[in-house]
Formats: structure tokens, C-alpha cells, sequence
């Protein structure tokens, strides 16, 4: 039984760490340095760097391929359920929200946390962050309001004794490109006006269907995206309301967690039924049933420079999606970009039970060989060895007969030679059963 167990733990963590689709890759507490699998928070710096808020392991910063984890342990972090981050532009500096208080980390070993009573931070527990043109900022609390903090000395407290705001719970931040503040609060959506005041949008003054406003967005043409927490997704253009939920689009679930939009304009959109793309006509819907998203509750989602999508769930860690293939370097798409240079595309689908596609490029004829081997090197399938022309290629590998486990493939043209790593789990092979 020990070694059928430690059979399936490896199998496993080859398929976490070699054998994944070209579109999907993941990080969890098994094959990274990630300290927890609840991801409450991803924001990337200005390096490209991600930094991952999880919900009882700290903050995590993957650095290319290298990770750093700081916790109430070994940094000044006040605690280690994270609940937000946000960068400052132009100083780089980390503002972290967790469930004991608000940490500002330079980056290297200064850390400073501003608490509640003694800081003028009005409760604890903090939801949300935005930092304005003027180095402001805006910080959401669960039960205590929004408050306004000049990085210094000054404190500004808007609750609902106050001022017109409209709650003490607010759940998203965000400032939008003339500056103006949108805070979604558990009784509407709060507008910062430019004498101090608010406009608040409710279900009873708008097209807005629920007033639980958990996450907010913009286009690039300014047009607010409104997430809510049963009510759908809600568009305001300023005048018009356009409201998409189940009942008349394809969106999943009317439950709304986190926004995202890519700069195509598509909108990425985290429920508690999986993960949704909208393009403004078709919605596209990934489950762990016709996708590589390994569970159907997204938290957080990210895009980086290269439109990867970093996807934090509640108890999977991070996937990395991408259509046509995650990039995590710019070599990577220098070499996907460039015609000249020969190569072979990571089989798909990847995991495979039975069969799957490999492809590849030759730029100038010449002979060619793509054979299969196993762990032990030994050849399992030749699959071409003959003169090819220049050109785009494919060809199927049937592994009927072959045990479940790790291949590689392995091409050769001219003096180029590339390997690939491959995960079959066959029909008959208790992982499959197991739904691995």
C-alpha cells in the first residue's frame, strides 16, 4: 500500500511540475515555494515580480523562478492571513492589509504596521487598498469605513456617522483615471465627490441589481465594471446601466469575487463557479470539468505584461493561464515570435489518457527525428525519422500499451535537439479513477 501511495505522490507532483498543458501551469505548497494554498491576493511590481497574499502563510514573492515568503515569523508582518496588496507607483512600496492591521514593506527589510487603536486606522481588519495621484491612501475595513492616510502623520475617517458614505463595510478600492474614487460598500457603490462628499449608487437609485458591491474594474474606455455579490456584473458607462447575469448571459454564477480585464479588452471575471471570460459578445467558461483550472472558486485575478492570467483559488494556490501557451520570460516569446528559429511545441492535452498531439517547426530542410522515450531512457515510439522540407508539423502519439508515468519527446533536426516532458495516465491506471 506504501509504495502504491508514494507510486500516486510522484505521479502527482511530475504532472504539478513537468507534465502540465501549454495553457495552464501551477504552484502550490507541493512543487513551489508557496507557503499556503488559500491565495487571497496576486499584484505584479513594475519587475514583473508577483506578490501573493495567502490566508494563513504570508506574503510570497516568486521572483522568475525564485521564492521569498515573509510572515509574522521572520518579517514585520503583523499576520499572516492576508487579505490585499497594493503597490505604490513610482516608490515601489508594498501597502498590506491582513486581519490584525495595515503593513507598509519597502521591499527589503524596513517594515512599519499601522494598527487599530493605535494608528488611526478605524478597524483591524482591512479589505482594500488604493493609493491616489498625491500619495494617499484609501484604505477599506471590514466594519470601520474607509480612511484616508497621507503615508504620515494625517488620518481621515468616512463612515456612515460621519459623512453621506454609505457603509462601514467596504470590499473594493479603486481610482479610476481622473482620479476619482469608486468604493464598493455592503449598501452600494460610493463615488468621492470633489467637496468631499459622495454619490452613492443603490439597487433603489439605478440599474445596479445588488447593492453588495464586492469588486470594481474599468475599461479602457472608462466604463465601470461593478461586481456584486448576487446580483451579477453591472456595466456603468456613466449614464447607462447594462446589467449580465445568469439569467441572461453566459456568466456562471451571479456571485462576483474578483475582475480582471486583459489589454484586449476582455473582461476575466472569478465566481464561485469558475472562472468566466467576456469579450463584450461570447462568454468563455473555465471549470476544473473542460479546463485546466484545478477548482471552480477563483479569489484573485492578475494579468502580467505578457498576458498570463494569475489566478489565486481557496484551496489549489496559483494557476497560470494563458491562450496558445503560458510565457513566463521574454525568451520565451522572442521565441515563440520568431519564425526562424526550429523547435517543438509541448504536447497537447498534457496530461493525456490515451493520446496527444506534438508539434513542431522546421526552417530549413534537413533530417528529421522525433522519437518517444521513457524515464529509463529507452524508446518507446519513433515517431519521424525521415528528410523534411521547411514547415509547420504534427503528429499524433497513440501510448496504447504504455504504463502511466512520465515520456518524453525528443526531437532532433540537423544539430538542433529539444526535449519535451509529457504525463500519460492511461484508462486503466488508478490515478485516472481517482480523478487526478
Amino acid at each position: 500500500m506504501k509504495t502504491f501511495l508514494l507510486l500516486i505522490n510522484t505521479l502527482v507532483s511530475f504532472c504539478a511540475l513537468y507534465a502540465q498543458t501549454p495553457e495552464w501551469i501551477y504552484y502550490n505548497t507541493a512543487n513551489s515555494g508557496l507557503p499556503n494554498y488559500y491565495v487571497s491576493a496576486i499584484t505584479i511590481d513594475a519587475s514583473g515580480n508577483k506578490w501573493i497574499g495567502t490566508g494563513a502563510g504570508g506574503v510570497a514573492k516568486l521572483a522568475d523562478t525564485s521564492w521569498t515568503v515573509y510572515n509574522h515569523a521572520n518579517s514585520g508582518l503583523p499576520y499572516d492571513n492576508v487579505t490585499t496588496i497594493t503597490i505604490e507607483e513610482g516608490t515601489g512600496i508594498k501597502w498590506i492589509g491582513t486581519n490584525l492591521g495595515l503593513a507598509k514593506f519597502d521591499g527589503g527589510t524596513s517594515w512599519t504596521v499601522y494598527d487599530y487603536p493605535t494608528s488611526g486606522l478605524p478597524w483591524h481588519i482591512v479589505t482594500s487598498i488604493a493609493v491616489d495621484g498625491l500619495g494617499n491612501k484609501w484604505i477599506g475595513t471590514y466594519s470601520g469605513g474607509l480612511a484616508r492616510f497621507d503615508g504620515n502623520i494625517n488620518w481621515k475617517v468616512y463612515d456612515i456617522w460621519n459623512s453621506g458614505f454609505p457603509s462601514n463595510y467596504v470590499w473594493s478600492v479603486v481610482i479610476d483615471s481622473s482620479g476619482i474614487l469608486w468604493v464598493g460598500t455592503g449598501a452600494g457603490l460610493a463615488r468621492s465627490n470633489s467637496d468631499s462628499s459622495w454619490t452613492v449608487y443603490t439597487s433603489s437609485n439605478t440599474g445596479l441589481t445588488d447593492d453588495n458591491v464586492t469588486t470594481i474594474t474599468f475599461d479602457a474606455a472608462g466604463n465601470k465594471w461593478i461586481g456584486t455579490s448576487h446580483g451579477g456584473i453591472a456595466k456603468f458607462d456613466g449614464t447607462t446601466w447594462t446589467v449580465y447575469n445568469t439569467s441572461n448571459s453566459g456568466l456562471p454564477d451571479n456571485s462576483i469575487i474578483s475582475m480582471a480585464i486583459d489589454e484586449s479588452g476582455n473582461k476575466w471575471i472569478g465566481t464561485y463557479s469558475g472562472l468566466a471570460k467576456f469579450d463584450d459578445t461570447n462568454w468563455t467558461v473555465f471549470t476544473p470539468q473542460n479546463s485546466g483550472l484545478p477548482e471552480t472558486t477563483v479569489v484573485t485575478i492578475a494579468i502580467d505584461s505578457l498576458d498570463n492570467k494569475w489566478i489565486g483559488t481557496t484551496s489549489n494556490g496559483v494557476s497560470v493561464y494563458k491562450e496558445g501557451g503560458v510565457l513566463l520570460s521574454t525568451k520565451e516569446v522572442q521565441k515563440k515570435a520568431n519564425p526562424d528559429v526550429p523547435g517543438i511545441v509541448q504536447n497537447y492535452p498534457n496530461p493525456f489518457t490515451a493520446t496527444t498531439t506534438i508539434k513542431y517547426k522546421v526552417i530549413q530542410p534537413g533530417q528529421v527525428s522525433l522519437k518517444i522515450v521513457d524515464l529509463l531512457g529507452t524508446e518507446v515510439a519513433n515517431l519521424v525519422n525521415e528528410r523534411k522540407p521547411a514547415g509547420e508539423y504534427s503528429i499524433e502519439w497513440n501510448a496504447a500499451g504504455c504504463n502511466s508515468g512520465m515520456y518524453f519527446s525528443k526531437l532532433q533536426i540537423g544539430t538542433y535537439n529539444e526535449v519535451k516532458k509529457m504525463m500519460l495516465i492511461n484508462s486503466a491506471s488508478p490515478l485516472n479513477r481517482s480523478g487526478i
